[in-house]
């Protein structure tokens, strides 16, 4: 057994944000050793974890050779440099999620590939090199009006991500490589978190609910537990886990999916790592997300997923038309609510929708906690000086 405490032995990770910042809340708790590898020298983990470099995620040299100075290489964004981590695979580094995983999950298209080859339900949908192929398709009656346009690499938080409804919104898309889904009628946004070992051991996490802004196509809310029936939660999580078994995935994995107006369950896409819809566990769940990550790539016993109390997680993003050094209007208010726990993510200058923190109210009853979250979202705002 390698002594990962107060040892000689050193943790990478890729990705210097806020996920990495709470992962070194647990890092530091154990005394392991983390090195960050960040294109920002301002990022959020930079003045806390043991060793910062700068250096661009998506370069073949800054990865390698990043990777040889570290015992155990993972992730906290996926769009990293796949061909620098095969190489430092061959030669024998430990990472976790593996290369392959990271390789369908980073291309929308081939996540869809992998879920239709492995009889994982999900949205019907097509493959598109550029978006001249997508307007022939419309034009020649292939596809129809609305539908959902997702650009095949680099989406995040709501970007790279459109529902289409009339020939302006389609002349506007971006002339890249992307996917069109047919728009599915759903009841409810679900998400499961799973959790494996090299050992095999495996876990996961209760559904949690999801509520979307409607203009920025963020999560605004993750309700913990999902208020669904039991029998949709366990359909769920089922197909969380045949995700996680098709992949032979090592890590933590969020698996995304659409409750349908038939009580369907459909993967809608997956990220490698902690995820928005897990925050909830930091002061809500027996073991956090953050700390489980670290429980399955270092091949630990994986800790208990159940929720003490039930809990609710508000973003908390940059406030439209306002832009520069971030001030935090009448957080001051929300300390002064039982079970509520704001957390900032070090990100000194807001924008519009830039997530900035997120708040978790943690409370007996379910719908008492939706109260007070939309009490705290109504109250804070993230502005500027």
């Amino acid at each position: 057994m390698i002594n990962y405490f107060s040892s000689d032995f050193k943790l990478g990770v890729l990705g210097g944000g806020q996920l990495g910042r709470m992962l070194l809340t647990e890092t530091q708790k154990l005394d392991i050793h983390t090195s960050i590898l960040d294109g920002n020298k301002n990022a959020p983990c930079a003045e806390i974890c043991n060793r910062f470099v700068v250096g661009d995620l998506l370069d073949f040299d800054a990865v390698y050779n990043f990777g040889k100075t570290v015992d155990l290489l993972t992730i906290e964004i996926e769009n990293v440099n796949l061909d620098a981590l095969d190489k430092l695979e061959k030669e024998g580094l430990p990472i976790y999620p593996k290369p392959k995983d990271l390789r369908i999950i980073q291309s929308k298209a081939r996540q869809k590939n992998f879920y239709t080859d492995n009889q994982i339900p999900t949205a019907p949908f097509s493959h598109y090199a550029y978006v001249e192929e997508l307007i022939h398709s419309f034009n020649n009656d292939i596809i129809t009006f609305p539908f959902v346009w997702k650009a095949a690499r680099f989406g995040y938080d709501g970007n790279g991500v459109k529902i289409v409804r009339t020939l302006a919104d389609l002349n506007s898309l971006p002339n890249v490589e992307c996917i069109t889904e047919k728009l599915i009628p759903f009841k409810n946004e679900l998400a499961v978190i799973v959790a494996k070992n090299a050992s095999g051991a495996t876990e996961t996490y209760p559904v949690v609910e999801m509520e979307f802004h409607p203009e920025a196509n963020q999560v605004e809310y993750v309700i913990c537990p999902a208020r669904i029936d039991a029998d949709v939660a366990k359909k769920a999580r089922a197909t969380a886990l045949k995700v996680v078994e098709k992949l032979d995935f090592v890590g933590l994995l969020a698996v995304e999916m659409f409750q349908t107006a038939n009580d369907e369950i459909l993967v809608n896409e997956v990220a490698p790592r902690p995820h928005n819809s897990g925050h909830y566990s930091i002061e809500a769940s027996y073991t956090s997300q953050f700390e489980q990550h670290l429980r399955a790539i270092l091949n630990l016993p994986l800790g208990n997923t159940a929720s003490k109390v039930a809990g609710i997680m508000v973003n908390l993003v940059g406030a439209a038309g306002f832009s520069g050094d971030v001030v935090y209007k009448n957080i001051e208010e929300i300390l002064k609510i039982d079970g509520v726990t704001p957390h900032i993510y070090g990100k000194k200058e807001t924008r519009p929708f830039r997530k900035m923190g997120h708040v978790t109210i943690v409370n007996k009853d379910i719908d008492k906690a939706r109260a007070i979250a939309q009490e705290v979202k109504e109250t804070i705002k993230v502005i500027s000086k």
